[in-house]
């Protein structure tokens, strides 16, 4: 999570929104998809020996269409589905949702001091509001042009595309530990085939300089990302005391996908869901080593 910044931020907002108007004419999400690929990539997609991880993840996106999907992606229907599997004390309750900006500013003073704000249709769109710093104007900017946009378009992520845009509230949630500076620390579980492989720990989001290690069952370091690779020799991070229970959760939770990444947090030894995410980056994640890109194709078994 974090606080909306200044001039950049909103510069990228308008950047993003104006390639999702754009980019909507392209008459193939096949043809966009292989254009985009080769923009971050440097390298074409053999859509008929596709190899790679994030080669898999496009052709997810164009031919795995579970009916389910797009509830599981909707911020606010997700919590009823999973809760009914996971146990309501493993959701983050919500404050609030809201079809528009006015609405929200209508109820905001009901909120408390310090709040989570989020839309419920795309990725990225979290902010921590401070009521008694806020700027107002600003964050009325930022989600506005959310609103206005149907985030299927920027990488064509199926689900996305009917998903009714909307805000949502969360409590603000902090965590004890000394392992994040009192922020949240994310475990983003990646799933093959209902296998749960990995877990990937994220740090220090909170103070805007994120940091990502892998972690195998037995909670051994994976150098399989180039921090990972990096890292001294002897390198780990505290193991959570129930790890085994976010394993079993992310077991439960990637049944019948052919691939997805669960996302948990724990907050004073409390787990609490997260989101699902079916394409993480969107299929464009160079930040893996390529031969983690080849590796994690392998194991990703697509049923065409």
């Amino acid at each position: 999570m974090r606080s909306l910044s200044c001039l950049w931020e909103l510069r990228y907002q308008y950047l993003q929104y104006y390639v999702m108007q754009f980019t909507k004419w392209f008459p193939s999400d096949r043809i966009y998809l292989s254009l985009l690929y080769y923009a971050h990539f440097k390298r074409k997609i053999d859509w008929k020996k596709l190899r790679t991880f994030n080669e898999k993840l496009q052709w997810l996106k164009l031919y795995d269409r579970q009916n389910d999907y797009t509830l599981l992606v909707d911020k606010q229907s997700a919590k009823k589905i999973i809760g009914e599997i996971i146990g309501e004390e493993h959701i983050i309750p919500t404050l609030g949702v809201w079809d528009d900006w006015n609405d929200f500013m209508l109820s905001k003073q009901l909120l408390p001091e310090k709040f989570v704000l989020k839309c419920t249709h795309d990725s990225a769109s979290t902010v921590v509001v401070d009521s008694t710093k806020a700027n107002w104007n600003e964050l009325r900017v930022f989600y506005e042009k959310r609103l206005a946009s149907n985030f299927y378009l920027l990488g064509r992520e199926w689900p996305y595309k009917n998903i009714i845009p909307r805000l949502m509230a969360e409590p603000y949630m902090s965590d004890d530990s000394a392992l994040n500076n009192g922020g949240l620390t994310d475990y983003k579980f990646h799933c093959f085939n209902g296998n749960v492989d990995n877990v990937m720990v994220c740090i220090d989001r909170n103070i805007g300089f994120p940091k990502f290690y892998f972690f195998d069952r037995h909670w051994r370091l994976l150098r399989i990302n180039k921090r990972g690779k990096d890292a001294p020799k002897d390198f780990s991070l505290p193991k959570p005391q129930n790890i085994d229970q976010m394993f079993e959760i992310a077991s439960l939770l990637s049944k019948g996908k052919p691939f997805v990444r669960v996302d948990l947090y724990v907050v004073n030894q409390i787990i609490y869901f997260g989101e699902l995410t079916f394409y993480p980056s969107s299929g464009f994640d160079s930040n893996l080593l390529e031969e983690t890109d080849v590796l994690w194709g392998n194991k990703l078994i697509l049923k065409r």
